[in-house]
């Protein structure tokens, strides 16, 4: 089979006008970026907001493996095939991040005949929406610095700047620096460092902001440094906010482009899924709720991360009421959670693959609690044997689940539609109820405690006093009603990434808290996180290029 940029490139795309037509979006709402890629202008959002909403359907997954998983072509699979059987329906997932793009990972748009495109636009600069992010956040870290080099009037504490900068790269090398050297002319040396673009909180601010008000007074609230009493200095005391917000106006809208199929396909935000929620705007979700009878979109790594993040945080907060979910597995995966090693996946092996299965099990069981149905997308690779894939079927049935074979890598739409007709029924049925795991009220502390013991399944939560209390202060200072936001390793339940299947009686010690006042979450930190990741001994940009025909080579 072709690779995935060979496919895209002989796509048959159609002009974004006529993908916007099939949501009834009338060409003067569209700003266009070339004749596939457009910007869903703010009025028109606007003026959708007294319609009803469709309904709406997560992907998530098993715990991520190096076997690969597919949320995301799967994402765009069953996108594909709700249009294929008649149904009116969009998709919405993230913009890729250039770091992974160059390092080791590669893009997010897909795969084989599941895929969105122009793909090569949307993996590399797309429509700017990151170089503004990392504008307005960088703009910020420069008034910071300004501020204190004119005299301080804030008081801030130099050593208790939180501000740091942001780069869409990885590059190992600005984790940790020293800022401001070479005399009095360049201010006050310091330690800094970068993060990468999409742990910062302007990007997890512009994904859950409603409109461009709710953006600037977001951006205000940000804690930017505190002063030597501890008080906090905000993004609004330095005045940036304001700028911010003009230079984040164009990427607040929402990206409309086309799958492979020529259905629409909403792009928009792209935050960490460890150090923030992990999924794409909601305005973009909105938008398309608004305009789709079903709206297909995922949340980043497995569903103890992803889609608990999706739930208590973004739909709490966006009053979003998701109708169906779907996990996606796939045979290689369930097997390396039961023990084999990555070189032996292809092989035919039952008993690792049963013992494996626990941890899918773990994600039915979970999803259940947030009071909606799930089904399994069992992912297919021409590895799979019929007895590998019955026995996958058998135990989502054995928990009273189904598990559903989906070749949409190989057949496009026609590899999902029975995946898209089950969906179909669930969603129409109206026996979801969703509900958040924990209420508002409960502390911060007891969020935290909720989610390790509920989802991940430990005995305890453990913190030093000196975590304890900071949640208390905040919980004093008015944040008490904000979701946890838990940051831990994605390939297991545990804090532990080793500890494979469907560990229990483990405990989850949390080593920091961060709070995240504007994007409105409390970050707990369990382990070690990293915000800016460094580049592999081969990075992918080795072998990405030019051809002689002035085409991207490598990209995939």
């Amino acid at each position: 089979m072709k690779s995935d940029i060979e496919i895209a490139r002989a796509a048959s795309m159609k002009p974004v006008t006529e993908i916007a037509a099939k949501l009834d979006i009338p060409g003067e709402a569209l700003q266009q970026y070339g004749p596939y890629k457009a910007k869903v202008a703010a009025p028109f959002i606007g003026s959708l907001k007294d319609r009803k909403d469709g309904g709406l359907v997560l992907v998530t997954a098993v715990n991520p493996t190096p076997a690969g998983e597919g949320k995301t072509t799967t994402t765009v699979g069953l996108g594909d095939a709700l249009n294929r059987i008649g149904k009116k329906a969009a998709i919405c997932i993230r913009e890729p991040s250039l770091g992974p793009c160059f390092g080791m990972k590669g893009g997010a748009a897909g795969g084989g005949m599941a895929q969105v495109v122009p793909m090569e636009d949307i993996n590399l600069h797309f429509t700017g929406d990151f170089h503004a992010i990392t504008s307005a956040h960088n703009l910020l870290a420069a008034m910071i610095d300004n501020h204190i080099y004119w005299g301080n009037a804030l008081e801030i504490d130099q050593r208790r700047v939180v501000w740091r900068r942001v780069l869409d790269m990885n590059d190992r090398a600005l984790r940790s620096i020293v800022s401001s050297l070479g005399g009095v002319a360049n201010g006050f040396p310091s330690e800094a460092g970068f993060d990468i673009t999409v742990a910062s909180e302007v990007m997890a601010i512009l994904c859950l902001a409603t409109d461009l008000a709710d953006l600037q007074k977001r951006l205000g609230d940000i804690i930017v440094a505190y002063r030597r009493d501890k008080s906090a200095v905000t993004c609004r005391d330095i005045k940036a906010d304001g700028a911010m917000t003009v230079l984040l106006k164009e990427a607040m809208q929402p990206n409309l482009v086309q799958t492979l199929e020529n259905n629409p396909a909403f792009i928009h935000g792209g935050p960490f899924a460890n150090i923030a929620h992990g999924c794409n705007s909601v305005i973009a979700t909105k938008t398309a709720l608004k305009l789709a009878d079903y709206v297909v979109t995922e949340a980043g790594f497995g569903a103890d991360l992803g889609a608990e993040k999706f739930f208590d945080i973004k739909c709490r907060k966006a009053g979003l009421k998701p109708k169906a979910v779907v996990i996606v597995a796939t045979i290689r995966a369930l097997k390396y959670n039961g023990g084999v090693k990555k070189d032996a996946l292809t092989e035919e092996n039952v008993a690792a693959l049963k013992k494996g299965c626990v941890n899918l099990g773990r994600h039915i069981k979970n999803v259940r609690q947030f009071g909606v149905t799930a089904v399994v997308a069992i992912n297919h690779f021409t590895s799979d044997t019929d007895a590998e894939v019955a026995t996958v079927q058998a135990y989502a049935e054995e928990l009273g689940a189904e598990a559903i074979v989906c070749r949409h890598w190989a057949d496009g739409s026609a590899g999902t539609e029975d995946l898209a007709r089950r969906v179909v029924e669930i969603v129409d049925s109206g026996t979801a109820q969703f509900a958040p795991l924990y209420k508002d009220h409960l502390s911060l502390f007891e969020k935290i405690e909720t989610v390790a013991k509920r989802i991940y399944r430990a005995d305890e939560v453990m913190a030093d006093q000196s975590v304890r209390d900071q949640l208390k202060a905040w919980e004093a200072a008015g944040f008490g009603d904000l979701p946890v936001c838990m940051a831990k390793t994605q390939y297991s339940f545990s804090t532990d990434p080793t500890l494979l299947g469907a560990p229990e009686h483990h405990s989850v010690a949390v080593r920091e808290v961060r709070l995240s006042a504007g994007a409105g979450f409390v970050v707990a930190i369990c382990g070690s996180i990293m915000t800016m990741p460094g580049l592999p001994r081969v990075p992918a940009a080795e072998g990405i290029g030019l051809g002689p025909d002035g085409e991207i080579e490598g990209l995939f």
